[in-house]
């Protein structure tokens, strides 16, 4: 085992279940998993955080059943998904003249220009989360990944800018530092499960990664090593599950068990002469569901869904003709059986279902594999990312001493309300998961110097 590797700690905060999951580099490279919790989350609807009572309550559950699965953990700071309705992306566009066209571009003026995009309108009440950077010019250069070392008079470069609710970004500091811990960053949900299940040949080719979440579907896509947008769905698994319990009049549990153990997003698929029994009511005789009208139920809704994706995949003029490397499904709704056919019948791109077990090292719990986790571990390797890039940002803890032993106390009101010091993190942010990105760039780099390599 890798000592020299931190233990770095997601937390995915989602409608359904709120994880927790501990881990860290071994010798191999691969994420070795330390610890694992979870727990049914009450208190978020469509990936929002509502009631922060009930959304505490469930962190420090799943905390306990991490710290059951391994007594020796210390856990301080977490890497927290962000995700809901209130998330939003926009495109700019930055440009300075140089005064010393003579010297190569710096990181500094590089940075220098990613913060001068903070300063962009956006709605009264939202902040930026993040800045990324999509591409680079210098004077007549165009397409440049990273500028710096170029020399030129103008710079110029293209910015993805994504928003959030501030008060909705405080509900979520709120809860998770009330729980007794502080957050390290915030990760914009689809950009994490992107990590845990995309490889560089998908990069390559150009790839939409679809979350299906319990209240939302995450999307993000990445074309030609870029990511293009990000787009939160307000539909996800609870619509589904609503729309059994209301089109076939059964109680919401009898709904979700049906969805998961009977229910098809195609309903050619589905056999006409299937019924389900369901027990009836205070005495009452039993129902028989026929489970073609279940697939319809949710084929309707899944291909709601799935219309929205080609919809904004459309918006920035990316269809079929560009995504070679498809769509892949993940989250815990992408496990609908027959859901890639459905997927590929109506956006007319091939489809699979993304499982984060690419970067686990093998012994983790199986349960970890599932599509359901990908945001969770994604969380996990962005934080090892962040320690490989900075590590003097990280303290080594090691120490086998376990400090949440029963509940957390509350911190005190001061720094339960993160305001300045919740600023300035958003402030930093960029630079880590510009880096984070540009990892992902400089491997297609290599794939493309190899193959030159290789004609010569």
């Amino acid at each position: 085992m890798s000592k020299s590797s931190p233990i770095i700690v997601g937390l995915d905060i989602g409608t359904t279940k709120i994880a927790v999951i501990a881990g860290r580099k071994n010798e191999f490279g691969k994420l070795e998993i330390l610890g694992f919790g979870k727990a049914d989350s009450f208190g978020v609807q469509h990936g929002m955080v509502l009631n922060i009572e009930q959304t505490i309550k469930a962190i420090r559950e799943a905390l306990q059943r991490c710290y059951a699965s391994n007594p020796d953990l210390v856990i301080e700071e977490v890497y927290v998904g962000i995700a809901g309705q209130h998330i939003q992306s926009l495109q700019t566009r930055g440009e300075r003249i140089r005064k010393d066209t003579e010297s190569e571009i710096s990181k500094e003026e590089v940075e220098q220009m990613i913060q001068e995009q903070y300063k962009s309108y956006i709605p009264t009440g939202d902040q930026i989360i993040d800045v990324i950077p999509q591409e680079f010019s210098v004077d007549q250069y165009q397409n440049i990944t990273n500028p710096v070392g170029y020399s030129g008079i103008k710079i110029g470069a293209s910015f993805h800018i994504i928003t959030g609710n501030k008060l909705a970004i405080r509900n979520i500091y709120r809860s998770v530092e009330k729980a007794g811990l502080r957050v390290k960053d915030l990760v914009l949900q689809p950009l994490a499960s992107a990590a845990a299940v995309m490889c560089d040949q998908d990069l390559e080719a150009g790839v939409a990664i679809v979350d299906i979440g319990g209240g939302t579907t995450d999307m993000a896509v990445f074309y030609e090593g870029v990511l293009r947008q990000t787009v939160v769905i307000p539909y996800g698994g609870e619509n589904i599950t609503n729309d059994i319990k209301n089109g076939l009049g059964v109680l919401r549990t009898q709904a979700e068990q049906m969805k998961v153990q009977f229910g098809s997003a195609l309903a050619d698929e589905a056999k006409s002469n299937a019924y389900i029994t369901i027990p009836g009511l205070r005495g009452q005789q039993p129902r028989e569901i026929s489970v073609k009208n279940l697939a319809h139920i949710i084929q309707a809704r899944m291909q709601e869904i799935l219309d929205f994706v080609m919809y904004h995949l459309r918006q920035i003029g990316l269809d079929s003709k560009y995504l070679n490397g498809g769509i892949i499904l993940t989250g815990g709704g992408s496990q609908l059986k027959h859901l890639i056919q459905l997927t590929e019948y109506v956006t007319g791109l091939s489809a699979r279902i993304g499982y984060p077990n690419e970067h686990l090292a093998s012994g983790h719990p199986e349960e970890l594999a599932r599509p359901m986790y990908a945001t969770c571990i994604g969380l996990i390797l962005k934080g090892l990312h962040d320690y490989e890039n900075a590590p003097e940002a990280f303290a080594s803890n090691f120490i086998p001493v376990n400090t949440l032993k029963n509940e957390q106390p509350a911190r005190p009101a001061a720094q339960a309300e993160p305001t300045q010091r919740e600023e300035r993190q958003v402030m930093s942010r960029n630079n880590r998961l510009r880096a984070f990105l540009d990892s992902i760039k400089s491997g297609i780099i290599e794939l493309f110097r190899d193959e030159e390599d290789k004609t010569i």
